[in-house]
């Protein structure tokens, strides 16, 4: 029975891309599939990105029949076997958000993901060129990989495609940093609609309504994903925070106490390092904020 990959669901179907010796096949044509009532009876839901066995079926169409094992399975957005998160934070219009990009990253860090932050709209902010190598200086010594690009001059596109050749990726953000507009720079003609900000909210309309599949040719493909502000900390343990900011996990082994909330602890070898300018202060406020809002969550729930 053939085998593919969901590139996309919407309104019931699913739409597969078959495979050709374990690689999506560019040359086949998609088919639009249901999926077998026994996967609802399993409490299972296919997903973008799932690799399935399928069969065809008399008026063209296809069935979902089996679902292989995943490698890895995001909540939000809902898309399986992704390899690698880009992370798109905007310098300008927009204005770039350090507590939100923080916010992404320990969410992305808890999945297991590879991350590139990629900063946007390099050209609106052409007067900064300090604040922003400091950003990318910060977080490029905690050990995440940084591109800085335009959509508008093309400037970074180039790059960022040979990095995104051969994996599944997964844009995320915060709305309006132009997801859709980098997209249409590394995928020429797919003109996907992209929405002006609006100055009096501060924040882009949602412009994408699905999660989807995209080739970018080279074996690469992207899931971008609908635009979202907001995260919550429901599926995260306030005692795996720690663990998803970078800088902190070898300093961590070596506290005094074990189970150290690295807030107020004696021995704490996480405040020791931010006392010594070893950790930048807007990464531990950040996760002191977040401690304190994963603490009050977990009272009210």
């Amino acid at each position: 029975m053939p085998e593919g990959v969901i590139v996309k669901a919407l309104s019931g179907y699913y739409y597969v891309k078959p495979l050709r010796e374990g690689k999506i096949s560019p040359e086949d044509e998609i088919v639009q599939c249901r999926a077998r009532g026994i996967f609802k009876k399993r409490g299972q839901s296919p997903l973008v990105g799932d690799r399935v066995i399928y069969s065809l079926t008399e008026n063209g169409e296809g069935m979902v029949d089996e679902l292989h094992p995943r490698d890895s399975e995001l909540i939000r957005p809902p898309v399986a076997n992704v390899t690698l998160a880009v992370l798109l934070f905007s310098v300008r219009e927009p204005d770039l958000n350090l507590q939100l990009l923080d916010k992404f990253l320990v969410h992305i860090e808890h999945s297991g993901l590879d991350t590139i932050i990629v900063l946007t709209k390099r050209d609106l902010a052409e007067e900064d060129g300090e604040g922003i190598a400091h950003v990318k200086e910060l977080y490029e010594q905690i050990g995440y990989e940084v591109m800085v690009t335009s959509s508008r001059t093309g400037s970074g596109s180039e790059e960022l495609r040979k990095r995104l050749a051969g994996a599944i990726s997964v844009f995320a953000g915060q709305s309006g940093v132009g997801k859709s507009s980098l997209l249409n720079r590394l995928v020429p003609g797919l003109s996907l609609e992209t929405s002006e900000i609006s100055m009096r909210l501060g924040r882009g309309r949602h412009t994408t309504r699905h999660v989807e599949l995209m080739d970018i040719g080279d074996g690469g493909y992207v899931a971008d994903t609908p635009g979202f502000s907001q995260l919550d900390f429901l599926e995260l343990g306030v005692e795996e925070l720690s663990a998803c900011f970078r800088e902190f996990v070898p300093l961590a082994a070596e506290c005094k106490f074990r189970g150290c909330s690295h807030l107020h602890e004696p021995g704490c070898r996480v405040i020791e390092a931010w006392e010594a300018g070893e950790i930048s202060d807007s990464r531990y406020e950040h996760y002191k904020l977040f401690f304190n809002e994963m603490k009050d969550k977990k009272r009210r729930y």
